[in-house]
């Protein structure tokens, strides 16, 4: 009888932690049995609590068939008592609640997450998260390129689908029910942590593997895993380039050399050229005063023009070194072909003197019957055009793109 009533003590004056369901708890239970039409789960009550049969609908034969009884099991208690004197609970929207706290989580962390496309509508893509649906705005799709038509952005969300996409939350909204992703602002960040942590791993002087994602009017951006270098144009060839397309297309894999790295401002440069030999290295061997070469005229400035002798190689004709003194402009034009006499190298400077006034007219009549006999030779084996055709160009001091020089006769004939 003692013992009876000290249990009896503890029973009412021990620790009392059950507290009365409320609706919008979620409640861990443990599952007491399972039935086509519904389930009952016991959370610790006086009353078992019910999982009605539209319930188990919509979380699915897979989800179901997960359950076991006698296993815990997460519910939401939906009605304290319906018309029947049941306690109503959910497991589906247990689970979606569970989501969106992740969601949260996900948002507050700046979390980076995957997701399979489901399928796709008028304004963006369709992607579940665990018990939710999740969507991504078109204008968050990375791989969505501007100006597309209505109909090229279907047919590329369609081809998105079953596809596995890096996604970032970007708004958490229960009242709404709206759960917005990111795929641009995921590939940002992923983007952002590749450049530190290849900031973290390159050297200057590293030559690494990379492939070319774009191509502007300033350079390349190589992608070396997950982050961009930049080949700037100066850096793309030891020649000059117009645009880098003359060197470079998009999606060509090459080997670059890692110039800068900027850990403050989180930039890589890089460096094509550098991986090529310097012209400049062999061309005090290669040319020496008073040497006779042959080349192209690439700049016409005031004070003289620039003639390429090899790719990566220019030389400067003052404008004292033109015939006669006369401005450059009216002898020679971009594009030109010409002979130029050597009159200093200096590789350490990159700089070579060139003089088309210290070439005799007899040097540049015999350099003349080689170009026509070049320019024949070039004609017969391209019968749809006149062999005369080529040397009525060569007389008239044509340049490479076609154009007539301002004054041939000054290049090709006078002698001093």
């Amino acid at each position: 009888m003692k013992a009876a009533e000290q249990n009896l003590r503890q029973l009412i004056t021990g620790p009392y932690d059950y507290y009365p369901p409320q609706r919008g708890d979620i409640r861990q239970g443990i599952l007491l049995s399972l039935e086509d039409d519904q389930a009952i789960v016991d959370i610790g009550g006086k009353r078992e609590g019910i999982v009605p049969k539209r319930d188990l609908e919509l979380l699915g034969e897979e989800a179901v068939s997960q359950l076991a009884v006698g296993g815990e099991v997460a519910v939401y208690i939906m009605r304290l008592e319906d018309r029947d004197g049941n306690l109503l609970v959910s497991i589906n929207l247990a689970q979606q609640e569970a989501d969106w706290k992740r969601a949260e989580e996900l948002l507050e962390n700046e979390e980076i997450g995957e997701g399979e496309v489901e399928g796709y509508n008028r304004g963006g893509l369709l992607v579940p998260f665990g018990r939710l649906q999740g969507f991504v705005p078109m204008s968050h799709i990375a791989e969505l390129p501007r100006g597309l038509s209505r109909e090229e952005k279907k047919e590329r969300l369609a081809e998105l689908v079953g596809e596995k996409l890096p996604l970032k939350v970007i708004e958490v909204n229960r009242r709404r029910r709206r759960l917005v992703l990111s795929n641009r602002a995921a590939v940002r960040a992923w983007r952002r942590k590749q450049r530190e942590r290849l900031l973290e791993e390159l050297c200057e002087g590293d030559v690494v593997h990379g492939t070319v994602r774009s191509l502007c009017d300033f350079g390349a951006f190589v992608d070396l895993g997950g982050a961009d270098g930049l080949v700037h144009i100066s850096e793309l060839a030891w020649h000059r380039v117009k645009h880098p397309s003359g060197v470079l297309e998009e999606g060509q894999e090459i080997d670059v050399y890692v110039l800068r790295l900027d850990y403050e401002r989180k930039r890589i440069g890089l460096s094509l050229k550098r991986l090529q030999p310097d012209p400049w290295s062999l061309v005090d061997v290669k040319y020496a005063p008073d040497d006779l070469v042959e080349g192209i005229v690439t700049n016409v400035m005031d004070f003289g023009a620039f003639v390429r002798v090899e790719e990566g190689v220019e030389g400067l004709v003052h404008v004292s070194e033109m015939p006669n003194g006369i401005p450059p402009q009216e002898v020679v034009s971009s594009g030109q072909r010409v002979l130029v006499r050597v009159l200093s190298v200096q590789p350490d400077r990159r700089r070579m003197g060139l003089s088309l006034q210290q070439v005799a007219s007899w040097e540049r009549e015999e350099w003349l019957a080689q170009q026509e006999e070049r320019v024949e030779a070039q004609s017969s084996e391209q019968a749809d055009e006149p062999a005369t055709q080529g040397k009525e160009d060569e007389g008239r001091g044509k340049s490479e793109n076609g154009e007539e020089g301002p004054r041939p006769d000054l290049v090709v004939s006078e002698d001093k």
